[in-house]
């Protein structure tokens, strides 16, 4: 699919003015009805190619077998249902800024560190379209095809977000949320389901990015999640009633010292080990917004919510 369909127009929003609502612009998508999702996981094998470089674009890799390519600053790692050293060296030949550094191959299961398996996470019920089961009547369906994107719901910041959303959610209208750092995009979902109309997410990968509007579709949620490929810094200032981070911290510092940060009303805050996640409490003691609740998981992972200092919560 090319960029094009994905970009976000995204600029940095100048500091003294209100930026335009993110969800008057719709992305274009192609409706997936929930009856035409997959019934299997993406394969079996996963060929992967560490390329040192990035590539111009995917035409020379594109087609049967290639799943996509993950960027990460100059490095690009390409993925495979099958072996596929012909499209590797005539990429090499095409784009010669290119060097291949190494090649794995592994199972799909391998990759993403166990079988990916439906889960619950407080009400949520999340499924890979690949399983068929029965949802209770108290639970809330998540359809969740994470592909090679890491994040298929069951990491303790993931399940701790969810549980501080159900919280949210149960004591406050929210008629509007930000996702930065979305992933696969399960926490924007969560928000739709549970009742928000207005939801942005937000991943500088475009693989991520790609992965999560995939997710909205096969959820029937393209009215109600829209997506967004850029970084998180130039998202903050977008109204929301909700931001939420699950992110690396030395994003999440840059975003709660945005004063953009403190226009929306309330935060949920994760990803967070311990030592990183008294800086950021530290940060916040220092501004308008105040922690609520503060969740830790293993005695590892820590996860905050609260208000951002504007509003009554």
């Amino acid at each position: 699919m090319p960029r094009a369909d994905l970009r976000f127009p995204c600029r940095k929003p100048v500091r003294r003015l209100k930026p335009p609502s993110a969800f008057s612009i719709k992305l274009s998508a192609d409706l997936m009805h929930p009856r035409d999702q997959d019934t299997a996981p993406p394969c079996d094998t996963l060929h992967i190619y560490y390329i040192k470089g990035r590539l111009k674009d995917t035409e020379d890799v594109a087609g049967n077998g290639f799943i996509g390519n993950w960027e990460e600053e100059d490095t690009s790692f390409l993925f495979f249902s099958d072996y596929a050293p012909d499209r590797i060296d005539n990429l090499l030949k095409r784009q010669p800024h290119l060097v291949l550094a190494d090649r794995f191959c592994m199972s799909y299961d391998d990759w993403h560190g166990e079988p990916i398996r439906p889960m619950r996470a407080g009400r949520f019920r999340i499924m890979p379209p690949w399983h068929t089961i029965d949802i209770a009547t108290d639970e809330i369906p998540i359809i969740l095809d994470p592909g090679v994107v890491f994040g298929v719901g069951n990491h303790p910041t993931t399940r701790d977000c969810l549980v501080c959303l159900e919280q949210l959610f149960d004591r406050h209208a929210i008629a509007s949320t930000l996702d930065l750092g979305t992933g696969t995009g399960v926490l924007a979902i969560a928000a739709a389901r549970l009742g928000s109309p207005k939801n942005l997410a937000v991943d500088n990968n475009f693989l991520a990015a790609n992965t999560a509007r995939r997710n909205v579709r096969i959820n029937g949620l393209d009215d109600h999640v829209f997506v967004a490929c850029g970084s998180a810094a130039d998202f903050v200032y977008y109204p929301s009633d909700l931001i939420m981070a699950n992110i690396h911290f030395d994003v999440m510092q840059v975003i709660v010292s945005d004063p953009g940060f403190f226009d929306h009303k309330w935060f949920v805050l994760s990803g967070l080990l311990r030592s990183e996640a008294e800086k950021i409490a530290a940060m916040l003691s220092d501004s308008p917004a105040t922690i609520t609740d503060r969740l830790v998981r293993d005695g590892i992972w820590h996860t905050f919510y609260g208000n951002c200092g504007q509003h009554d919560i």
